[in-house]
């Protein structure tokens, strides 16, 4: 029987364990120091040349937002960072559908607050039936295995 009707990404998916969840976000830890590094050299020039994280607001903020542009862009375009490729691994909304800006960035704020109180936001997803972090449980999101077969989520109309 064949059907007109796309098919869900989430229809032969599962849920991504606790284990590959902290791989990928290992390896996008390091791409994230790299990130991080570009953006305190880009801010060098501007301002005093004795810039610290957490002590100097305007370049705290700016890192804040480097983190994020590359996070919520391959979020929101892909699907998936560099280290949720290689672990296999999509970031879809409860609709199986590529997250809006407005939810990368709520993820990615509460993601902080869940690493900030001793990661225990993300360890939450050792006790969710869906395998989700507090991040995911605030954003509506999954972080799923797909198929081989699986087509690649289509963007929310968020």
């Amino acid at each position: 029987m064949h059907s007109d009707q796309p098919s869900n990404p989430m229809s032969e998916s599962i849920y991504c364990p606790l284990p590959r969840r902290l791989l990928a976000m290992l390896y996008d830890g390091v791409i994230l120091l790299a990130v991080l590094m570009l953006a305190s050299a880009v801010a060098l020039p501007f301002g005093s040349m004795d810039k610290v994280a957490l002590h100097d607001f305007w370049f705290t903020l700016w890192l804040f937002f480097a983190c994020f542009a590359y996070l919520g862009s391959c979020w929101r375009y892909g699907g998936m960072t560099v280290g949720m490729r290689a672990w296999k691994v999509r970031l879809v909304g409860g609709d199986g559908l590529i997250i809006s800006w407005p939810r990368c960035l709520l993820r990615y704020i509460v993601g902080l607050i869940a690493l900030a109180v001793f990661g225990l936001g993300i360890l939450w997803a050792l006790v969710d039936k869906k395998n989700r972090g507090w991040h995911d449980l605030a954003a509506r999101t999954l972080l799923i295995r797909p198929s081989g077969a699986t087509p690649p989520p289509q963007q929310s109309s968020e």
